[in-house]
């Protein structure tokens, strides 16, 4: 063990630390650069990628005591692995308290990962108990569909595949196709300006009434990440029906995002989400991006798959979603 953080049952020479801040990113990165190949990493994936030190350091930011919820595996002075713990409330009041960890291929098949499963757990078991929450905490993990050693550990510990994420990429955006038809009379689409912020938060919000798994987004949040550039909204009079949330990835400005795509139960089927997606994908590309990405989920009733491969997007990656009860 080091720096107080059990190893349980690690083999010789390796241990657990602490994150250490700053001194810890780069190391990080090589971790997460090693896995790639063995894991078959997209590096330009928008759903979890091949992130740099520098986005390491975002998203160690964000975290709640970075140095109580992210561990480090070392072996000697190098770090060959690393595990991250975070917690939000979903739409239907559930605590998610989800883990992730990474180790470098060459460590694997050790009880390793193992260790760092149990260490995940039992910290999520200590944060439940100081939050309260044990009515309505679970625990979640993730893992891309190509990660055969992280699918086999979690299934073989007790965790059950919820849902999956399904990444699609529309290589290039210099030619988009046209129309297949025509918006319906009174419809027009147009950016979104400060005073539609609360319209097209509430337009993303109500397309996700009937899908508990997801994150509950308050406005306020909505606003502290807004970045209207790409943004297209469809209107029937005064009423918002749909918008189109596209935005530049800040680390390779060549790659751009549909965030999000919604219009209104009462509006779909009538070409106004392909309208919304071909202004957002022009915005895009007026910015300077070449090529588009976007995810949705696998089990989606909406059949979105059939209006994003209508204008060129095909199917990459896939991201699944797992779940174990707390006890």
């Amino acid at each position: 063990m080091s720096d107080g953080v059990p190893g349980q049952n690690l083999p010789v020479g390796f241990g657990f630390r602490p994150y250490r801040g700053s001194e810890d990113h780069a190391a990080m990165a090589a971790v997460r650069l090693g896995c790639a190949e063995r894991d078959r990493v997209d590096a330009h994936s928008v759903v979890e990628g091949l992130p740099t030190a520098a986005e390491i350091a975002e998203a160690s930011a964000k975290l709640e005591e970075p140095s109580k919820n992210q561990i480090l595996v070392v072996l000697g002075r190098g770090v060959v692995g690393y595990a991250t713990i975070r917690w939000w409330q979903e739409r239907d009041d559930t605590w998610l308290y989800l883990h992730r960890g990474h180790l470098l291929p060459e460590h694997r098949g050790q009880g390793i990962g193992s260790a760092m499963l149990s260490w995940a757990e039992e910290r999520i078991r200590q944060l439940v108990r100081q939050h309260g929450t044990t009515r309505t905490a679970v625990i979640g993990a993730n893992a891309m569909a190509s990660e055969q050693d992280a699918t086999a550990l979690l299934l073989g510990n007790g965790y059950r595949r919820v849902f999956s994420l399904v990444e699609l990429e529309l290589g290039e955006l210099r030619q988009l196709p046209a129309l297949v038809r025509e918006l319906p009379a009174g419809i027009r689409t147009g950016p979104v300006l400060t005073g539609h912020y609360r319209a097209a938060w509430r337009t993303v919000v109500d397309s996700y009434a009937d899908n508990s798994p997801t994150p509950k987004w308050t406005f306020q949040e909505f606003i502290d990440t807004a970045d209207p550039a790409c943004w297209r909204a469809a209107w029937q009079g005064e009423d918002m029906v749909g918008v189109a949330l596209c935005s530049i990835r800040r680390h390779d400005r060549t790659v751009g995002e549909v965030e999000e795509l919604s219009v209104r139960a009462d509006r779909r089927r009538l070409g106004i989400g392909q309208a919304l997606l071909l202004d957002g994908l022009r915005s895009l590309r007026e910015q300077g991006a070449t090529t588009a990405r976007l995810f949705t989920g696998t089990a989606n009733p909406h059949r979105s798959y059939d209006l994003y491969e209508s204008v060129g997007f095909q199917r990459q990656h896939e991201y699944v979603r797992y779940r174990k009860p707390l006890a």
